[in-house]
């Protein structure tokens, strides 16, 4: 089912349930709700009307009289001294002759066919009181009456108040509310119609851009993007869907790179390989010895090129075993740096080392040994005679900083960002004595795995290169183990 009328349905089902629960809400209100009391007091003022209330009044026998009418009718009669509010007789019998009595008035207005007789020549009061021994609600109809010429009392004819029946609200329900809940109910599905058209063209149509989009980043069109719109749930997923291709388009672009790399490197030694082998078979060969020494060479070039695939390989998988202990970082840099001074110096290249104590780092020696030796030796090699290396240990971030600074080749702004992957090399012009490509990605990768990072800062090309080690000191590489 589409998104638009799944919308559309859901706003229907909402609507349903909410006037649903509201007409049953409206129902037990009704039915727990006291009765209105305009049907007790119109009965009632029919049996006044239909008593003899001012004959019987004048008789000396007037609450006998009362009583049996209160029988007869099944109406409870009561007779109260209107000026002290208490009562003289009570058919009931609940109220004792001089108990106080408060008759609250309620104004009503009876039907015009019940306004004659008895309510023409004598006042009538409507209203309630309260009956404590019982915990009741009385309605009542007064009618005030003068017996022995001064004593103003009222008979009041009085039936218990009741609670309002379900059929009988079922009744007012299908009267007043039900039409007034059909129209809203047609109202509010109209309303419902079109906004729910207007969400869901709002959320459907950039999600049918997102789709779009990614069948044919399927199709192999890595370029394609989603547009950004919509509410910001939708453009969040946008927004993720067009971080997901860049990152699949550079990651595409680094496996051809990757493919063109390596089989360049690989075609490389190889051509070399079989020419030379090829001119000694044929005795075409000047010196044999010195194409054999090319042809070794070449074949320790692919050998050293396997190898370094394969560290990098159990490196990125987690394999690669690495022999924990604590490690002086400062006692490393200055070893390594000593050990390739003769590097330098043959190319005419000065080396300051300053490694202050720093402390010690938990790791692998000779992987460390490994980082630091491809770095250095990476610094002259690119560095050109007269140039200065410089390497240095630095205490900062919770942990150990070892800086190896230059003033060789450079690096393009374009390849600063790559040079950590695998057979990308910055100068791709530098022929056989290249290097495999492949020290710069094996250095990140053992960094990585001591918890550790590595950056590259250069300015541009011909202006020098900076790599900084960062490496956790003890307490922060547990922590980093730990997460």
């Amino acid at each position: 089912m589409k998104l638009r009328w799944s919308l559309l349905l859901a706003s229907l089902l909402v609507l349903g349930i909410t006037l649903g629960v509201m007409a049953v809400a409206f129902l037990l209100i009704l039915q727990t709700r006291p009765a209105p009391p305009s049907p007790t007091y119109q009965r009632l003022a029919a049996l006044a009307l239909s008593v003899d209330v001012p004959g019987i009044a004048r008789r000396a026998v007037m609450q006998e009289e009362l009583g049996q009418v209160a029988t007869e009718r099944d109406v409870r009669v009561l007779l109260v001294d209107l000026r002290r509010s208490v009562v003289t007789y009570d058919s009931a019998g609940y109220f004792q002759p001089g108990a106080a009595i408060d008759l609250q008035a309620d104004v009503y207005t009876l039907p015009s066919p019940l306004q004659r007789g008895t309510f023409t020549t004598t006042n009538g009061v409507f209203g309630s009181f309260r009956d404590a021994s019982r915990d009741q609600n009385w309605l009542f109809v007064a009618l005030e009456v003068v017996r022995s010429g001064f004593a103003a009392n009222a008979v009041v004819f009085a039936d218990e108040q009741g609670q309002q029946s379900l059929q009988e609200a079922l009744i007012d329900f299908a009267d007043v509310l039900l039409p007034l809940l059909c129209q809203a109910g047609v109202v509010g599905g109209v309303i419902a119609l079109l906004l729910s058209d207007a969400i869901s063209r709002t959320i459907a149509r950039p999600l049918q851009s997102v789709a779009l989009a990614a069948a044919g980043m399927a199709a192999g069109n890595y370029n394609e993007r989603a547009p950004v719109a919509g509410p910001p749930e939708v453009r969040a997923v946008a927004n993720a869907f067009n971080e997901m291709g860049a990152q699949v388009q550079t990651t595409q672009k680094a496996q051809q790179d990757f493919l063109a790399n390596v089989s360049h490197d690989l075609k490389t030694p190889l051509t070399s390989i079989q020419g030379y082998s090829q001119a000694i078979m044929d005795g075409a060969a000047s010196n044999p010895v010195a194409a054999a020494q090319i042809i070794h060479e070449e074949a320790a070039r692919l050998n050293r090129m396997v190898v370094e695939l394969t560290d990098l390989a159990r490196l990125q998988a987690g394999r690669m075993s690495m022999h924990w202990s604590p490690v002086d970082m400062a006692q490393l840099t200055s070893a390594i740096a000593e050990r390739l001074q003769i590097m330098a110096q043959e190319k005419y290249i000065t080396m300051q080392v300053d490694a202050r104590p720093v402390g010690e780092v938990s790791g692998d020696g000779d992987r460390l040994a490994q980082v630091l030796t491809n770095l250095i030796s990476n610094a002259i090699k690119y560095t050109p005679p007269g140039g200065k290396v410089w390497v240095a240990t630095r205490m900062g971030d919770s942990g150990i900083n070892i800086i190896i600074k230059d003033t060789g080749v450079g690096i393009a702004p374009q390849d600063l960002g790559r040079i950590f992957e695998r057979f990308y090399q910055v100068d791709k012009a530098r022929g056989p004595r290249r290097g495999t490509g492949l020290g710069l990605a094996i250095v990140n990768e053992i960094v990585q795995a001591h918890g550790g990072r590595i950056t590259a800062m250069s300015e541009g090309e011909g202006k020098g290169s900076t790599f900084t080690v960062w490496l956790p000191t003890p307490q922060a590489s547990t922590v980093i183990r730990r997460r």
